[in-house]
């Protein structure tokens, strides 16, 4: 799927997204941002915040940036951030795979139901690890493919239609997580018989990266040794 095919997609859902997927993916929503337990003073980064449905679970004492490449879908979200005064949450139009933030900027960041709408999964992960400060968490909740080989074939079947339903129904978590060289901490089933599943992974922190760093340059340094011992003068 392209950008224009999500936005064109996601322009159909804005009118009708909250009464069709609002109580369907809520049970996942409460869970997502009871895992986060966001504390006092934090700053969360939410990727791909839609209607802005989670946005009132966040507590009032952490900062909330949300962003959405739709802005259909966005207007939605603004109106209900006004009408319940969420004060600490902020909205941005912004492509995921194309973060406007700084290296190491939020605590927290966090995709909900977005890894099968984006074109670069890859892409979009490696902007949340980039952003996500070291030693921060990166949490992302979506479906993937069923293991039951009659569920499979059906997400299969369907797949072709992925850039006019907004979403690939076939993507495998194996897979992605493969691709994206994810650490994962743990793998939690939720919402309608645990069909999407939450993922937790964290940013290394400095000194871990520091010392890997120093790993290879001491193995760089022993190769160069190596193979100026082993030339004959």
């Amino acid at each position: 799927m392209d950008e224009s095919s999500i936005i064109k997609a996601y322009k159909r859902y804005a009118g009708i997204y909250d009464y069709v997927f609002g109580s369907i993916f809520e049970a996942g929503r409460k869970a997502i941002v009871t895992s986060m337990n966001c504390q006092l003073g934090e700053a969360v980064l939410e990727v791909g915040a839609g209607t802005g449905l989670s946005l009132p679970l966040y507590p009032r004492g952490t900062t909330v940036v949300a962003i959405d490449i739709s802005p259909h879908m966005l207007a939605k979200a603004k109106k209900r951030v006004e009408e319940e005064k969420l004060r600490n949450v902020h909205l941005e139009v912004m492509d995921a795979q194309d973060l406007q933030f700084d290296d190491n900027t939020f605590d927290k960041v966090v995709a909900m139901y977005v890894v099968p709408v984006v074109p670069d999964p890859k892409l979009l992960v490696a902007e949340m690890e980039r952003v996500c400060k070291p030693g921060g968490d990166i949490f992302i909740v979506n479906h993937f493919s069923h293991s039951h080989p009659f569920i499979r074939r059906c997400e299969k079947f369907i797949a072709p239609l992925s850039r006019f339903i907004g979403f690939r129904p076939d993507l495998s978590m194996e897979e992605f997580i493969e691709n994206t060289s994810l650490k994962v901490e743990k793998v939690t089933p939720t919402n309608l018989f645990g069909y999407w599943s939450i993922i937790h992974t964290k940013k290394e922190k400095i000194d871990n990266l520091l010392s890997v760093n120093e790993q290879e340059q001491k193995d760089k340094n022993f190769d160069e040794q190596s193979l100026a011992t082993s030339v004959i003068p």
